[in-house]
C-alpha cells in the first residue's frame, strides 16, 4: 500500500502537536503483530490509528480491532487505507478523555492493546492502563528507544523511574523489537522500539496498589535525596521512624528511592498499609 500517494491524494497535513509519524513498512508491521502475539479469537484496541496500516495488519489476523484516533482529520486517509477491512473500527476520539469502565464494558471480554505512541503522550497512555484498565491481557507499545528503555529498566540505573514500577508490579515488560527511524513517513528524529508487555496481576501478593503508588511517588519525587528524607517529607514521618521503616526491610537509611527493587516496595507498601501508615 502507498501510503504517501494516499496522503497526497487526500491532501492531508501532519500535524506536528499530535507527533504524527506513520509506519510504512510491511515487514514491520508483520513484526509488531507476531510480537503482540495475537489471533483470530482476539479483540484489539489499537491506540493513535494514524494511517491505518497497523490497524489493516491487526485486522487481517484478529477477530476485532477497536481503533482510537485524536486527528479526524484522517478519515479520508483511513477511508482509503481500510477499504475492504470490516471487521476495524476507528473511534475519532482521544483515548486519555474515553471512560475505560464504559469501553470495556463494550469490549466485553479480554483484549490485547496495540499503540504507535509519540513521546508526549506514551507515560500517560502506560500509566493510565496500568492503573485503570481490568480486562487488558497484554500491551505491545511502539515507543522512542529511551521510553522504551525505562519501562524495561533495572533497579540503580538511571532510567529506572516510577513507570517502570508501574508496570513491573502487575506485569513483564521485555524490549522486543528495535525500529529504524527510516521505517516511518515521516521519519522522526529518533530511532524506536517495540514493547510487550504481559499483564500478571499476580506477580507480587500486593494489599493496596494505590498504596503502592503513593510510595512510589514519594521515593521519586526528589532523586537526589535518600528516601529516608522523601518519606519524613511526605508521610511526615520523624527520622526515627522512616529509618526503623527501611532497615525493618533490610534497606540502608541512606539508600535511594531508585536502588529498590519492586518486592522491596510491594513489602514497604504492604508494611505501611497494615500499620495505617498508608491505604
Amino acid at each position: 500500500m502507498d501510503v504517501k500517494r494516499i496522503i497526497a491524494a487526500t491532501d492531508f497535513r501532519f500535524n506536528k502537536r499530535y507527533g504524527q509519524n506513520f509506519i510504512t513498512d510491511d515487514k514491520l508491521l508483520g513484526e509488531i503483530v507476531e510480537v503482540a502475539g495475537v489471533g483470530e479469537n482476539d479483540i484489539v484496541v489499537e491506540i493513535g490509528v494514524g494511517a491505518g496500516t497497523l490497524t489493516r495488519a491487526l485486522a487481517g489476523k484478529v477477530k476485532t480491532v477497536y481503533g482510537y484516533e485524536i486527528d479526524k482529520n484522517l478519515q479520508p486517509v483511513l477511508a482509503a487505507t481500510l477499504s475492504g477491512v470490516d471487521n476495524a473500527e476507528v473511534i475519532f476520539r482521544d483515548f486519555m478523555r474515553e471512560d475505560m469502565a464504559a469501553m470495556e464494558k463494550m469490549i466485553g471480554e479480554r483484549y490485547v492493546v496495540v499503540a504507535n505512541l509519540p513521546y508526549y503522550i506514551t507515560s500517560p497512555i502506560v500509566m493510565r492502563l496500568m492503573e485503570e484498565a481490568k480486562n487488558v491481557a497484554r500491551i505491545v507499545v511502539m515507543v522512542q528507544e529511551e521510553v522504551a528503555d525505562r519501562l524495561c529498566a533495572e533497579a540503580g540505573t538511571p532510567d529506572y523511574g516510577a513507570i517502570t514500577l508501574a508496570v513491573d508490579v502487575i506485569a513483564n515488560a521485555k524490549k522486543a523489537l528495535l525500529v529504524d527511524r527510516k521505517n516511518f513517513f515521516p521519519a522522526p528524529n529518533v530511532d524506536s522500539a517495540v514493547v510487550r508487555i504481559d499483564i500478571d496481576e499476580n506477580k507480587y501478593d500486593l494489599i493496596s496498589r494505590k498504596a503502592f503508588r503513593d510510595l512510589v511517588r514519594c521515593a521519586f519525587s526528589s532523586r537526589r535525596k535518600t528516601f529516608a528524607n522523601n518519606l519524613i517529607n511526605t508521610f511526615s514521618m520523624s527520622r526515627a521512624e522512616a529509618e526503623e521503616l527501611l532497615l525493618s526491610e533490610g534497606i540502608s537509611p541512606t539508600a535511594r528511592g531508585e536502588t529498590l527493587s519492586t518486592g522491596q516496595f510491594v513489602a514497604l507498601a504492604n508494611k505501611m498499609t497494615k500499620n495505617g501508615a498508608l491505604k
